[in-house]
């Protein structure tokens, strides 16, 4: 059954990514997307795909994490009897709140280590999800793969996450499925599957620009998901590139020389976009 679990993971990425691009992208790679989706989900075995079927009907997220005992989606405590089965990978298991098929967390998986938010101060708009200390006004590579490092390494200093390179890897993976770079001069690198915190972006900036899949890149939007909110990603995605949209906005960001002058960038110009 670990194979079938596997699949799932990839069906899931796949469909997460299919909905990106849907709300994001120009529909060119939609035919390849649903090739790989069908084909994924040809290797189901006819019980577990009738399961899908159900799930993905309710929420395009059926299959959760089990970390600590408990499903990342939904937070509930997995009994121990039945997280011991979803260790062993014998059959599937799903969570008793959520519905959703429950799978062991790998070893080297990425976990968001952030502080809890300040319940007497909350933060709104941008600063929910990021901070200054997450911004590289000169990013010093001219690579996909150094760009994401740099910023993959501010989350880990910050101690946003717990493992940068796993970050980079797990990104790189992602970016092999379908490249993020978007029209304007901005990629939206990102991994969905971390645990624990919330959604944490970080922004940083090439002014010569990064060959990107092809495409020359000058702002680049690092961000680790938690799966309980990979919806929401796509509506903070959705607000940073309307809040670019601007070529005059993009040319701030891009002339800025330090940390703190790109951050008051980002809270400016996300002000109206970014709830």
């Amino acid at each position: 059954m670990k194979s079938q679990i596997n699949t799932l993971r990839q069906l899931q990425e796949l469909v997460l990514t299919r909905d990106e691009h849907n709300q994001t992208g120009d529909g060119s790679h939609l035919d390849s997307l649903n090739d790989s989706i069908a084909e994924l989900q040809g290797k189901l075995l006819p019980q577990v795909a009738g399961l899908y079927d159900r799930l993905y009907k309710k929420n395009h997220i059926v299959i959760s994490a089990m970390t600590n005992n408990c499903c990342a989606v939904c937070g509930m405590q997995v009994p121990i009897a039945q997280g011991q089965q979803v260790r062993l990978a014998q059959h599937l298991v799903t969570c008793a709140s959520c519905g959703r098929i429950l799978f062991a967390a790998d070893e080297d998986s990425v976990l968001n280590t952030a502080a809890a938010p300040d319940r007497d101060n909350p933060k709104t708009g941008i600063s929910r999800f990021s901070a200054e200390e997450l911004m590289v006004a000169r990013l010093s590579s001219d690579t996909r793969e150094g760009a994401i490092a740099e910023l993959a390494e501010k989350m880990e200093k910050g101690k946003f996450i717990s493992s940068a390179q796993n970050l980079v890897t797990a990104a790189l993976e992602r970016e092999s499925v379908l490249s993020t770079a978007m029209e304007g001069g901005m990629a939206f690198p990102h991994v969905r599957g971390v645990e624990g915190g919330g959604l944490t972006l970080a922004m940083g900036v090439s002014e010569k620009g990064i060959d990107w899949d092809g495409e020359k890149v000058n702002l680049v939007f690092l961000s680790a998901i938690p799966v309980a909110v990979s919806a929401f990603y796509l509506r903070l995605m959705s607000g940073i590139m309307q809040a670019f949209a601007k070529e005059s906005t993009r040319k701030s960001a891009i002339a800025v020389t330090d940390s703190a002058a790109l951050w008051k960038v980002l809270q400016k110009s996300t002000r109206t976009t970014v709830k």
